[in-house]
């Protein structure tokens, strides 16, 4: 009697042939395009913010704010403070306006570069790609 297990072992063991199969891209759906753009300017976007709270915690912790904030009265000559213009929340909003415009760029470069692609796989025929199965 020959079990599930059985006939298991017995395919694992032959070695089947590798495949290779040829694939042309000739086409990269336009909101497919946006879509995952927008997801990457969505992580990039997070990645900003996270990265100027990290800098400013940083440029705060080590005092850097303060001698920049000595120099500055002494050219200024006492009337103005650089701390009222570099705080956290204007950090945070100058971060968040860095990211909101970066989210429209890059989805909208994600739109364009799969416009363009589309268009230039008419003159060039689409990139070859080649897969083999294990």
């Amino acid at each position: 009697m020959s079990t599930v297990a059985d006939k298991l072992a017995k395919k694992s063991g032959s070695k089947t042939a590798a495949k290779q199969v040829r694939l042309r891209l000739v086409y990269i759906d336009f909101w497919s395009a946006v879509k995952l753009s927008f997801l990457a300017a969505v992580a990039l976007a997070i990645v900003t913010v996270v990265t100027f709270f990290l800098i400013y915690m940083i440029v705060q912790t080590t005092g850097l704010i303060d001698k920049g904030d000595e120099i500055f009265q002494s050219v200024a000559e006492g009337g103005a403070s650089l701390r009222d213009f570099i705080g956290l929340p204007q950090v945070m909003a100058f971060a968040a306006v860095v990211a909101i415009l970066n989210l429209v760029v890059v989805t909208v470069l994600g739109a364009v570069v799969a416009g363009i692609y589309n268009l230039a796989v008419k003159v060039t025929g689409g990139l070859l790609v080649g897969f083999t199965s294990n």
